[in-house]
């Protein structure tokens, strides 16, 4: 008789509501990560993934250290993800270079934030227009020439 199939367990959250999802390179990791944000961010997810492929069509995607990476073939990630307590963030590792500027600041003089939240929803018109641009930018841990 054949064994009773088992539910695929949940991923654990960590602080702040992220998913912790192990590293691996593909659309399965980053469809899992969005399945298991929790409540209001899971549609933050879609959105943001829905975004990214009608903007950069046959985008690389890929989790790494519990984080959606999205990137372009040979050239390197531009983009990652992370749940946060109270918003989503989205990090350009390039937007620096972006026009007009991702609104938040960061340590690194190349980076540059978006927070989404129920009170700063996302703009999916410009937010496409800095996923074009940064996808044409040299992306982090790209390939050395």
């Amino acid at each position: 008789m054949p064994s009773p199939r088992r539910a695929a367990a949940k991923p654990r959250l960590l602080s702040g509501g992220n998913p912790q999802i192990a590293k691996a390179d593909g659309d399965e990791p980053v469809r899992a990560y969005i399945e298991a944000m929790p409540d209001w961010k899971r549609d933050v997810g879609l959105q943001i993934d829905a975004a990214i492929e009608r903007a950069v069509p046959g985008v690389a995607r890929a989790v790494k250290w519990n984080s959606p990476l999205y990137g372009v073939p040979g050239k390197g990630w531009f983009l990652g993800v992370h749940c946060f307590a109270k918003y989503v963030k989205v990090a350009f590792f390039r937007g620096s270079a972006l026009k007009p500027l991702p609104p938040v600041e960061s340590k690194d003089p190349h980076a540059r934030y978006l927070h989404v939240s129920p009170q700063e929803p996302l703009d999916v018109r410009q937010f496409e227009r800095w996923v074009k641009q940064a996808s044409k930018q040299p992306g982090w841990l790209a390939p050395k020439a």
